[in-house]
């Protein structure tokens, strides 16, 4: 079972989602449910902030003196037991989740980024145009489970 840690760092968040852990808690397990995901046990975290630190984090692991909406790291030794692997940490921007919800939804938007962030982790990438389909179906595909109306 896939379990994921959250890191609150800014407070504006909660007007949004008020329990960040479980929202995400929910979501994982409808995650668990696709042929992809299942039987994968595994940890992760993600760290939710604002514009000023993902600058900051940014400039750090990407020399790219801006903020960016998600950023992945990936633990480069994962820790491989009989119960976990701990895949690394996700990055979210609250300013740029809110502004690209103007024109959709909050929630679906940060759902689009923290799945960008997981999908990172799990080695998927999107440097070439046959990698970035194949994460953006994906994506498609988990979101879609998601919003589905059962």
């Amino acid at each position: 079972m896939t379990s994921v840690d959250i890191v609150l760092d800014y407070s504006n968040w909660k007007k949004r989602i008020k329990n960040p852990k479980l929202y995400i808690k929910k979501k994982t397990l409808k995650l668990n449910k696709l042929k992809l995901f299942k039987n994968k046990s595994n940890n992760y975290t993600i760290f939710l902030t604002n514009n000023k630190k993902m600058r900051q984090l940014n400039k750090k692991f990407r020399n790219k003196n801006k903020p960016t909406d998600v950023l992945s790291f990936p633990f480069q030794n994962k820790i491989k037991n009989t119960k976990n692997t701990y895949l690394g940490d996700i990055a979210i921007s609250y300013e740029i989740v809110k502004k690209k919800s103007k024109n959709s939804n909050f929630l679906l938007e940060f759902d689009k980024m923290w799945i960008h962030g997981y999908l990172h982790l799990l080695g998927y990438d999107h440097k070439k145009n046959k990698e970035y389909h194949k994460m953006r179906k994906l994506e498609n595909l988990i979101l879609n489970k998601f919003y589905k109306k059962n």
